[in-house]
């Protein structure tokens, strides 16, 4: 079966607890609800061989490194979001790093904007990509559209292990997403695909 999935590659997009835990002010409301589901499509990832890669935002302390429209996150003496070290830049429980996987450090929306994502990815033979995670209109949308630009060949949102604040935000951006070719399988479907 790693064959079959030797050039796939799993990107699991912010799934930090600023984002999934409290309510701080990156909170995405739907974003616990996907946190199983998440910890499944990692599990069969890695029982298929794909390359798992987990994106997160990690940000000086200072905010520096931050879009100017969350600056303000970022006061003096007051700890902003995802900011490295901190705990709100860990991941949610239940999802751990392998040795075999790969961090990838972002400060904007897309993964792939002012990273080295497309080079690493092209390098390790990937051409198809699975994504999961948070939100669906900001970080998921704008690393898909991304990956459709660069001409990944086929380009997975799992639906139902991806999240916004509201269903209606998540299904319009899936609806989108798939008018420019994008899979949009449930984890259940996804799963499926391998058996």
């Amino acid at each position: 079966m790693g064959d079959k999935w030797k050039h796939t590659a799993l990107l699991v997009i912010d799934m930090q607890k600023d984002f999934i835990d409290g309510d701080g002010p990156v909170l995405v409301k739907g974003g616990k609800a996907i946190v199983p589901n998440v910890i499944e499509a990692v599990q069969i990832a890695r029982q298929r061989g794909i390359l798992v890669v987990w994106v997160v935002r990690e940000h000086d302390p200072l905010g520096r490194d931050v879009e100017l429209f969350r600056r303000h996150l970022y006061p003096a003496g007051k700890e902003g979001p995802t900011v490295k070290g901190k705990k709100g830049a860990e991941l949610v429980d239940g999802l751990v790093i392998e040795e075999r996987d790969y961090k990838l450090v972002k400060t904007r929306f897309s993964a792939f904007f002012a990273t080295h994502l497309d080079s690493f990815l092209k390098s390790n033979g990937v051409d198809s990509l699975v994504v999961i995670g948070v939100q669906t209109p900001n970080c998921i949308r704008q690393t898909v559209f991304d990956g459709v630009a660069l001409d990944y060949k086929s380009i997975t949102v799992i639906v139902d292990a991806t999240a916004a604040a509201t269903a209606e935000v998540h299904a319009a951006n899936i609806f989108d997403m798939k008018n420019v070719g994008v899979a949009t399988p449930t984890l259940q479907e996804w799963f499926e695909l391998g058996a």
